[in-house]
C-alpha cells in the first residue's frame, strides 16, 4: 500500500478514522510554534501538559487522578507497555463486538499471548474497544461495567480503548470509563481484576502525525509498572504543545462546520460538533440509500460509524473475523453478511 504523498492523483483520503474537520488551528499554530523549541528535550514528566490533559478529563477531581494518567507516543506505545508490564502471559481475547483489534493483537502476540475466542473467560487479557471501530457498536457505561464484572477473571487485565467516546457528545465523559475512578480502583483491590483506560487523541484531534496517546491505569502502582518499561521523552515537544493547546479550545467541540441538506459544506458558528456529527452521518446514509437502496446501515445515530455493504474490490481482514473488505470514500467491505464499516 502507498503512502499518500506517493500518490500522484492523490485528492482525499476518507478511510482515516480522524475528525473529518481537521486539527483545531489554535493547537496547529501552537504545534508550530513549538519547532522553535526543538533544541532542547522535551519534559521527562510531560509537564505541565500532562497536567492539563488530566484538568480536560476530571476538571477539578485531576489531582485526584492525574498519578494514574499517563501519556504516550500515541496509544500504540502505551498498549504495548500496558501488555507487557501489567497482563500475565497466556490467553487474550477481544470484546463482544466486531473491532479493529489489529493493534492488541500485534503487542499480545509479540509479548507471548495466544488468541482464544471472545467468549472465553478464562483469557488473563481482554481488548476492548467502545465505541467500536468500525461497527458503531456501543456499551453505555452501566452495561460496559457489568460486563467486565460479569465476564472476567481475577488476576485478569482489561484494556477499554475509548479512543471514540468523545463523539458520544457532550457528555462524554460521564458516560465514560474516566468517571469510573473509584470503580476501577475497587475492581482491581476488590475483585483483582485491573481496568485500563485507553485513548488515541489522534482522532478527535485530526493529528495522527504528531503520535499522541494517553492510558489511564486502575492505580498510582499500577502506572508506576508502566513507567518503569517506558522509554523517557516518548512524546516530542511539538505533540506536547498541541496537546495544551487542543485540550484548552473549547470552540474546537463546541463549533463545526456544518453539513447542510444539500451537499455543500458552510460554516456555521451557532451548532456544535456533537449534533453536526450526526447530521453527517444523516446525510451519509441518506446519500447511501439513494444509490444503493438494498444496503443496511447501521450503528448509534450520534457516532460516525455506520455499517454497509459494497460489492468492490476487496482486501482480507482476517483480525476482524471478517473475510473480506474494501475502503471507499468511507468504507470497508464484510461480505457474506452483506455489511461493513463507515467511519
Amino acid at each position: 500500500m502507498k503512502e499518500w504523498r506517493q500518490c500522484k492523483n492523490f485528492i482525499e483520503d476518507f478511510s482515516v478514522t480522524t475528525n473529518g474537520m481537521g486539527p483545531p488551528e489554535k493547537a496547529l499554530a501552537a504545534a508550530k510554534a513549538a519547532v522553535a523549541t526543538i533544541d532542547h528535550y522535551p519534559p521527562a514528566n510531560f509537564e505541565p501538559h500532562i497536567s492539563h490533559l488530566a484538568e480536560f478529563l476530571w476538571g477539578e477531581e485531576a489531582e485526584l487522578y492525574k498519578n494514574c494518567l499517563q501519556l504516550g507516543n500515541g496509544a500504540s506505545e502505551l498498549i504495548d507497555l500496558v501488555i507487557r508490564s501489567c497482563a500475565v502471559v497466556g490467553a487474550w481475547r477481544p470484546g463482544p463486538t466486531m473491532a479493529q483489534y489489529e493493534e492488541y493483537k500485534r503487542s499480545s502476540e509479540a509479548a507471548g499471548f495466544y488468541r482464544v475466542a471472545a467468549n472465553d473467560n478464562s483469557a488473563n487479557l481482554l481488548c476492548m474497544v467502545n465505541p467500536t471501530n468500525p461497527s458503531g457498536d456501543y456499551m453505555r457505561i452501566e452495561e460496559l461495567k457489568a460486563y467486565i464484572e460479569n465476564n472476567c477473571k481475577p488476576g485478569s487485565v482489561v484494556i477499554v480503548d475509548e479512543s471514540m467516546q468523545p463523539w458520544v457528545g457532550p457528555h462524554w465523559r460521564e458516560d465514560s470509563l474516566v468517571s469510573q475512578g473509584k470503580w476501577r480502583k475497587a475492581m482491581s483491590v476488590e475483585k483483582g481484576v485491573e481496568v485500563f483506560v485507553m485513548h488515541s487523541w489522534t482522532k478527535i484531534w485530526a493529528c495522527t502525525g504528531v503520535r499522541l496517546g494517553s492510558v489511564i491505569a486502575p492505580t498510582a502502582a499500577h502506572m508506576e509498572m508502566i513507567k518503569a518499561k517506558q522509554v523517557p521523552w516518548s512524546v516530542n515537544c511539538i505533540a506536547l504543545a498541541f496537546l495544551s493547546a487542543a485540550v484548552k479550545d473549547e470552540e474546537y467541540l463546541e463549533y463545526a462546520i456544518s453539513f447542510s441538506s444539500a451537499t455543500a459544506l458552510t460554516c456555521c458558528a451557532n451548532r456544535n460538533t456533537w449534533r453536526n456529527t450526526a447530521l453527517w452521518r444523516k446525510n451519509v446514509v441518506k446519500e447511501l440509500n439513494k444509490y444503493f437502496p438494498a444496503w443496511q446501515c447501521i450503528g448509534r445515530f450520534e457516532l460516525r460509524l455506520t455499517l454497509l455493504p459494497d460489492d468492490s474490490p476487496r482486501r482480507t481482514l482476517p483480525f476482524l473475523g471478517v473475510d473480506r473488505y474494501r475502503r471507499r470514500a468511507c468504507c470497508c467491505q464484510g461480505s457474506g453478511s452483506r455489511q461493513a464499516g463507515l467511519y
